[in-house]
């Protein structure tokens, strides 16, 4: 079974506007919602594909209620602990002559409800898969990453991790099966900027050094990399198309490249799943929300004639 963690859900507000005029009325030309959060994400995509999974994490008052009913209806699994407190949070989107983000931050969680989370984890098996992504709110310890492997440390629990600098140092010590930066976010772990993927290459293999097995690099238009535990470098190429949205292509991803190698689980295939994560991450940058089966189907072929 795959688990996904999502600590800090949201109902994503896409609001479609002309020029913005601050200090005036605006008013939309079209809005859509969007119920997520990184984890969220990559059990949507992995259900897409065919895999069943459970989302794990926090909801909160009426908007968790919805997000529950949302993930309720599109048929992924949900195991989440219910807050007594707050909302889950709204993530406003105004997509105007330039984009603009106002995210929330989403409710407070009591010691209590974080130890109810940690005794949902006592249900991962020797085998299970654990998908750890985004951030951490703020009422939680900036550790809470590190405490949920302590607790799974004595199982065989393969562990995929897509955070950013001081969160994803923090978990290198247990080893995770993959880890995912984006180029930006691998320049900022070691204060350089990486623009190639020989550079990318570089600093993948410096996270190697310090436990990940396997390091996967977007790049945004010059597509990905990834050195897996067999010391084996694969690049690929980037998939054509006109970028609508950038939320969610890299929890597409993810859930691409897992869905890949357990599809050919006994012997892994490397090459194949950068592929399949390449075009699930293409298949949502270039629709309105988060990639469908037939968009990856058509991304993949597309890769796979390159």
């Amino acid at each position: 079974m795959i688990y996904t963690v999502t600590l800090n859900p949201a109902i994503d507000y896409v609001v479609h506007t002309g020029k913005m005029r601050l200090g005036e009325v605006n008013r939309s030309a079209g809005e859509e919602m969007y119920f997520g959060g990184k984890g969220i994400n990559v059990s949507l995509v992995l259900k897409e594909l065919g895999i069943p999974s459970t989302a794990l994490g926090f909801v909160a008052g009426f908007t968790g209620d919805a997000i529950e009913r949302e993930m309720a209806d599109a048929g992924v699994a949900t195991d989440f602990v219910k807050l007594k407190k707050g909302n889950s949070r709204i993530n406003i989107k105004i997509k105007s002559t330039e984009e603009t983000d106002l995210n929330g931050s989403g409710p407070d969680i009591e010691a209590d409800e974080l130890n109810a989370f940690f005794d949902k984890l006592k249900s991962i098996k020797d085998g299970d898969t654990i998908i750890l992504a985004g951030s951490i709110p703020g009422s939680l310890p900036s550790n809470v990453y590190e405490k949920i492997l302590e607790k799974l440390s004595d199982r065989n629990v393969r562990v995929v991790v897509d955070a950013t600098k001081e969160l994803l140092f923090g978990v290198l010590k247990f080893h995770p099966f993959l880890v995912k930066p984006n180029h930006h976010e691998l320049g900022e772990m070691f204060d350089t900027e990486i623009s190639t993927k020989v550079e990318a290459e570089i600093y993948a293999k410096k996270l190697q050094e310090m436990g990940a097995g396997n390091v996967l690099v977007s790049m945004a238009g010059e597509g990905a990399v990834l050195l897996d535990e067999n010391g084996k470098t694969h690049r690929c190429g980037v998939c054509k198309g006109t970028v609508k949205n950038s939320v969610g292509a890299g929890d597409s991803m993810v859930a691409g490249f897992v869905a890949g190698l357990l599809k050919k689980e006994q012997t892994p295939d490397f090459e194949y799943a950068l592929q399949l994560g390449t075009a699930a991450g293409g298949a949502t940058a270039f629709s309105g929300g988060l990639a469908t089966r037939e968009k990856i189907e058509e991304k993949i072929k597309e890769l796979q004639q390159l």
